[in-house]
């Protein structure tokens, strides 16, 4: 598929007339705009004819499903990975400023003022995937003259999901406003009552009254939830830290609900935004999508359900599809924080180009299409696909071409596999 702009740069229906759009390039009626998608813009004025086309859009908090269709043909099929590396990278950074206000500042008076959401204020993960949507979805509108927009985001019953794990009756009425910490001043008290005030490693064994509250994830990864805390003596908390205590194999994280809250979040803030910036906007439903797939005996796969969403399932599917991938735009870190010999930091940030390629430049190794995922100053790199598989670990820059240079969105071109795969 080849998806053409007019001379103005507005979308226009795509082609598959490939060598028409060979013999347009050698005659200088067009120009390659992109390459992957593979995008034209005419230089001579055309009527520029479109048909209804439907962007339909699977929302999520990992993956992103995108398919823009008619009612025969599926004119543009992706799949977006979303990042999921920024509260780690937000809990690190938080880490590292601490350290230095405690080693420059010994007192610093309290300032409120700074806490201060504004109205639509969005947590910074919550936020990057929301923008994440919104730009995937508008570069389609970019090569593609899309009429309207059907979005599909889920919605969670936390309490009933975890009622039912544990065995027990689905919460109705004014059961949602009495839940298992209704009566405690924190969580901690309820983590402390939960347990019965009892070690849960060594079950009171070692006699010390003081209890503590453990965090059987690191709080940077598994957060402050209470299936993420057990109560331990502070006996056996030191020493597990100290390495002499190994707790039992029972004690594990409950089950963790991050991808159900992002959902609940993002759900209005991407639908309000959307039909701010788009005329033709409407949602629909997760059991709907599921219903359509099945009647129809489609595969379960994002850029699936994101064709059922748009509302034409039986739209002849395409020879290929895109596979993209959101990636980190700076590492803003200067030094490093371990502190070599004389008391001096090494630097934490690489050079921008090494033997002319900067990380996540799109290059061709050999046969294959892939991207700098590492790089070494002696000249060797690592090249992975968008998906992380590895076509070589250490090659050359003496073989590898410059295809593009890289992007936020990572893109690569996939082969579409049978329907019935």
């Amino acid at each position: 598929m080849v998806y053409v702009l007019d001379v103005d740069g507005n979308p226009i229906m795509p082609t598959r007339r490939h060598g028409h759009v060979r013999r347009m390039l050698r005659e200088k009626k067009a120009h390659v705009v992109s390459r992957c998608p593979f995008t034209i813009r005419l230089d001579y004025e055309t009527e520029g004819n479109t048909q209804p086309v439907t962007l339909g859009v699977d929302a999520g908090s990992k993956t992103i499903g995108l398919s823009a269709t008619t009612e025969k043909d599926v004119l543009f099929e992706s799949e977006v990975i979303l990042r999921n590396d920024i509260v780690n990278l937000l809990s690190t950074r938080r880490e590292l400023r601490r350290a230095r206000r405690g080693r420059k500042t010994r007192h610093r008076k309290a300032r409120f003022d700074n806490r201060r959401k504004p109205n639509g204020w969005l947590a910074p993960s919550v936020r990057n995937k929301v923008d994440t949507h919104l730009s995937v979805i508008r570069k389609v509108h970019d090569i593609l003259p899309v009429s309207r927009v059907v979005v599909e985001t889920a919605s969670f019953d936390i309490q009933r999901i975890k009622a039912l794990s544990s065995g027990k009756d689905a919460p109705k009425g004014k059961d949602y406003q009495q839940g298992d910490q209704l009566g405690f001043w924190n969580v901690r008290e309820y983590v402390l009552f939960r347990d019965g005030h009892t070690c849960q490693c060594c079950g009171g064994r070692s006699k010390d009254p003081i209890l503590n509250v453990h965090h059987i994830e690191s709080r940077k990864t598994g957060g402050d939830a209470p299936n993420n805390l057990v109560t331990l003596c502070e006996t056996c908390h030191k020493g597990y830290h100290a390495g002499k205590v190994k707790l039992p194999n029972a004690i594990r994280r409950g089950m963790s609900f991050r991808d159900a809250t992002f959902m609940g979040i993002m759900r209005w803030a991407l639908y309000d935004e959307l039909k701010a910036t788009y005329d033709n906007v409407s949602m629909t439903y997760g059991y709907i999508t599921k219903d359509t797939r099945i009647r129809n005996g489609l595969p379960k796969e994002h850029r699936v359900d994101a064709r059922c969403i748009s509302g034409n399932p039986k739209a002849t599917p395409p020879d290929e599809w895109f596979l993209q991938r959101k990636v980190r735009r700076h590492n803003r870190q200067l030094h490093k924080m371990t502190i070599g010999k004389g008391g001096k930091r090494r630097n934490n940030q690489a050079p921008k180009y090494v033997r002319g390629f900067q990380l996540f430049d799109k290059v061709r190794c050999g046969k294959a299409e892939c991207f700098v995922f590492g790089r070494r100053m002696r000249g060797y790199f690592s090249v992975r696909l968008v998906d992380g598989t590895v076509v070589s670990s250490d090659v050359s820059y003496k073989r590898l071409n410059l295809l593009e240079r890289r992007k936020a969105i990572l893109v690569e071109r996939r082969s579409a596999a049978p329907p019935h795969a």
